[in-house]
Order: structure tokens, then C-alpha cells, then sequence
């Protein structure tokens, strides 16, 4: 049976991942750090079927013991600081957990066991005011906030283990990639959650800020099975994962009001609070190498995934108004 250890499964996409890996007979470890640990909803479901164990990324001494202890053949990094807007705010956290952290795991794997596989996600705001359309693996990096700039350093780390050490060191680019199991926080749960809730006469307004913003959005878990496939190639690299299409804020909002019946423009403000420093331009990626090495093709694209995001919240809303 492999072994397979998540960094931050409790997060989107490493509960996703959690979930794909059990389906394939993995014993799957998941590394949980303290702040997290009342907050399992989204491994709820499956924690009996996984072995947790606690640490942190900025804690050395706790990634040596759980890298050593479980030597896994597989280990998955979905743990970092994922919200570009709080990166402004606290930078140097930022550039530690995201970035620093990333080199630290990956020397203690070249001491404990190089041959141990790693997957590192990267983040499509990495090429930030991009000059190619549509972006490719080898499309020149022009970050616009802290966290990209630390998932630049991530990316730079990666290969560097892979090319000096001739380590299995493989990394995604990632586009953004959204599921009912997104925080709050994120403007897509958040439209999602406010429509449901609006729907319901339980909110009045959904305030937001750019509303031009197009971005390409895909299914996180989808995403996680092209993780698992990344990691099953004979050589490690880098790939471009995405759907290819992008759309705007308005476009996200308007299809999560027509989901529930009502028109958008009855209930949303322009808040310029949620307005950022620095914008990336709309980044649409080029998944040919992907679905060249192992056949990648988005199935939920962004009409499915909208509506896939307001039925489950609303689905949750009515659940605890019983």
C-alpha cells in the first residue's frame, strides 16, 4: 500500500485530495497544525480513514518528525497562506509559509529520502500582468501581490531540488479553482453564500469590488485528480492545469442570481474596501502540455461550477433552518 502525505488537508484542496487518494487504497497521513484543528469539517467525513498528525510549516523540528516518522512515497504540499488580498497585510508570514517553507520541506526530503515524490502547487497570479496570451509553463513570472512573489520563490525552489538533486520535485500551475469547501473569505463562496442567502430573505445586499475582474475558474477537485496524475508521470514537471475559459466577477454573479430566479442588479454594491493595490491582468492558461502527458480536460466548467456553488450553500442554509 503507497503512503501519502498531505500538507493542510483540512483545506480545499487537500481534503479533495485526501478523499481521491483513499479511493485509490493509499494510507494517507495529513499534517494539521494547530489553528486548524477546529476546523476539520471538510475531512469530518473521513478522519477515521486517515492518520493525523500535528505540526506546522514554520515549526522545522515538526516537518522533520512527520517526514521521517511516516516516510511517505508521496507527499503533497497544500498547505500555505492562499489569499492574495491578506498577503498585503501580512507579508513576511507570507513569504515564509508560502515561499521559505517550501525550501526547508524539501531539504529535509534530500536528507531523510530523496526518492520520496513531491508535488508543489503554484498559483496562476504568478504571472500577474502577464505579456503571453494564453500563459504556458514557460511564460516569464510578473507577480502583482506578496503572495504570488513567495509562490514564485516556490516555483524557483521546486525545480532547483528537481534539476540539482535530480529529485521527483513536480509543481502546478494552478488557476483558480473553487468548490462549496472555499472559505468564506473568497469571492466566489462569498457571491455563492450571499445569493443563497438572499434567496432565502435572510441577506439584503451583496456588496463586492471590481466586478471586470475575468478570471478562469475551474472544480478544485478536478484539479486534486490532475495533482495525483502529475505525480504518476515517469519525469517530474511543471504543468499548466485550468479550463481554458475566463470570466468575469459579473459574469460569476450573474449566474449565481439566475440560478435562484433573481436579478443581480437589484442587489449588488460596488464597495471600493474590496478594491486591491495591484490587479493581474485576465490570465487564461494553455493546458496542451497536461493533456498531452496524461489526457487533462476540465469537465465542470464555469456555468456547472456556479450552480454546483449556490445549490450547495443552499442546500446547507435549509439544512440548519430545520
Amino acid at each position: 500500500m503507497k503512503k501519502a502525505l498531505i500538507l493542510g488537508i483540512t483545506g480545499q484542496d487537500g481534503s479533495y485530495l485526501a478523499e481521491i487518494l483513499l479511493e485509490k487504497g493509499y494510507e494517507v497521513h495529513g499534517f494539521i497544525r494547530r489553528t486548524a484543528t477546529g476546523n476539520t469539517k471538510n475531512i469530518e467525513h473521513i478522519k477515521d480513514s486517515l492518520i493525523l498528525h500535528r505540526g506546522d510549516l514554520l515549526d522545522t523540528n515538526s516537518l522533520w518528525k512527520v517526514i521521517r516518522e511516516v516516510n511517505p512515497e508521496e507527499i503533497y504540499n497544500e498547505a500555505d497562506q492562499d489569499h492574495a488580498g491578506w498577503s498585503f497585510d501580512i507579508v513576511e508570514y507570507q513569504y515564509n509559509v508560502t515561499g521559505v517553507a517550501v525550501g526547508k520541506i524539501l531539504e529535509i526530503v534530500k536528507q531523510v529520502n530523496p526518492d520520496i515524490k513531491f508535488f508543489q502547487p503554484i498559483t496562476s497570479n504568478v504571472f500577474g500582468k502577464a505579456t503571453e496570451h494564453p500563459q504556458n509553463e514557460n511564460t516569464p513570472f510578473r507577480p502583482q501581490s506578496p503572495y504570488a512573489c513567495a509562490k514564485v520563490l516556490a516555483y524557483v525552489v521546486s525545480r532547483f531540488y528537481r534539476e540539482a538533486y535530480d529529485m521527483f520535485v513536480a509543481t502546478a500551475i494552478f488557476y483558480n479553482h473553487e468548490s462549496p469547501r472555499r472559505p468564506d473569505e473568497y469571492v466566489t463562496r462569498k457571491i455563492t453564500k450571499s445569493v443563497a442567502r438572499i434567496s432565502l430573505g435572510l441577506q439584503d445586499v451583496l456588496e463586492l469590488g471590481d466586478l471586470s475582474a475575468k478570471i478562469d475558474w475551474g472544480y478544485a477537485e478536478e484539479y486534486m485528480e490532475a495533482a495525483w496524475n502529475i505525480m504518476q508521470q515517469p519525469k517530474a514537471d511543471d504543468y499548466i492545469i485550468c479550463t481554458g475559459e475566463a470570466h468575469s466577477v459579473q459574469e460569476f454573479v450573474d449566474e449565481a442570481f439566475a440560478t435562484v430566479g433573481l436579478d443581480s442588479q437589484k442587489y449588488v454594491k460596488i464597495n471600493p474596501k474590496f478594491l486591491r493595490p495591484a490587479q493581474n491582468t485576465a490570465l487564461v492558461g494553455d493546458i496542451s502540455r497536461a493533456q498531452n502527458a496524461f489526457g487533462f480536460s476540465p469537465k465542470i466548467k464555469f456555468k456547472e461550477l456556479v450552480k454546483l456553488m449556490v445549490e450547495a450553500d443552499l442546500a446547507d442554509l435549509q439544512k440548519k433552518s430545520k
